[in-house]
């Protein structure tokens, strides 16, 4: 199960009262609740809170993730864990409260921040799947194929980081994972040295035109990447043949690079690209830039 498809199940309940010993929708205590949700995804987890923190993995405050389990001491006067919720995003958690049932609160809050005392993860992600893209979610044929053929790589901890920005040299080194090119000489460029990882792929991709550098001899490997630059290199990179149609309102036909985004929709197969805006000037995140990808790749066969 992802992130996403826990917190949602877990949020379909809210306002659901609450209920001591309480473990299913007529009414939940706060571990009653806890079971209930993970249990719709297969984890079982002990009934009482106590036990519940010792049942996975422990994660500092700072590495919280969404869907992880939240604990708390000190709660309805008794010491010890007595409260167990669970982790949403940004400094919130959903828990079953005696005073309002199942609601959201902020962790930092004036009741629950100063009895805030630890978190546990439970939640694992089968092979070739990532906690934080659901199943659901028109970017997870892309991600899969990507990450099952090695050209574009998760996360230990069984993420994959959807929405973080891909780099010049990201790109570079993710393309040529698929076109495998081998430069002549090296890249030269004042700023990719050839200690940099990125090195031979920069070269490669520079070589046959599909990613330039800058007219101050800079190849800038750490800047993003926006959606236009991201079509326009990829376009070059794949040979695409231009499409003539355009279904976006916010791509005018002298829009620079008008040729290569309409491109990325005709040759688009998940719906990701679907729609009437194309937000060019957008970053290209890690989920966008692998759905073009694929759609390059299975458009290039």
């Amino acid at each position: 199960a992802s992130y996403q498809e826990v917190t949602s199940f877990a949020k379909s309940y809210m306002g659901v009262p609450y209920r001591m010993g309480g473990t299913t929708p007529s009414g939940f205590d706060c571990s009653g609740y806890t079971s209930f949700v993970f249990r719709n995804f297969g984890i079982e987890l002990p009934r009482v809170s106590a036990d519940q923190y010792n049942a996975g993995t422990k994660v500092t405050k700072a590495n919280l993730q969404t869907g992880d389990l939240v604990f708390f001491s000190g709660t309805a006067r008794k010491s010890g864990i007595t409260h167990v919720g669970i982790y949403l995003e940004d400094n919130k958690f959903i828990s079953a409260t005696s005073s309002k049932g199942i609601k959201v609160d902020s962790l930092n809050g004036g009741y629950w921040g100063p009895k805030y005392y630890g978190a546990t993860r439970v939640l694992t992600a089968a092979p070739g799947e990532f906690l934080d893209v659901s199943t659901s979610n028109p970017t997870y044929p892309a991600i899969k194929t990507l990450t099952a053929a090695g050209i574009i790589q998760g996360y230990a901890d069984s993420t994959f980081h959807p929405d973080e920005n891909v780099t010049r040299a990201q790109a570079a080194v993710i393309i040529n994972r698929v076109l495998k090119l081998q430069a002549t000489a090296p890249a030269g460029f004042g700023d990719v040295t050839d200690s940099k990882w990125y090195a031979a792929d920069v070269a490669a991709i520079k070589e046959a035109g599909i990613i330039n550098g800058f007219s101050d001899g800079t190849f800038r490997p750490d800047a993003n990447m926006t959606r236009a630059e991201m079509a326009v290199i990829l376009q070059r990179a794949f040979s695409l043949p231009v499409q003539a149609a355009n279904t976006y309102r916010d791509i005018p036909e002298t829009y620079w690079a008008h040729d290569a985004i309409v491109t990325m929709a005709s040759i688009d197969s998940t719906s990701v690209f679907a729609g009437d805006r194309y937000n060019a000037t957008d970053l290209a995140t890690r989920s966008f830039f692998s759905t073009a990808i694929y759609n390059a790749m299975n458009a290039a066969k």
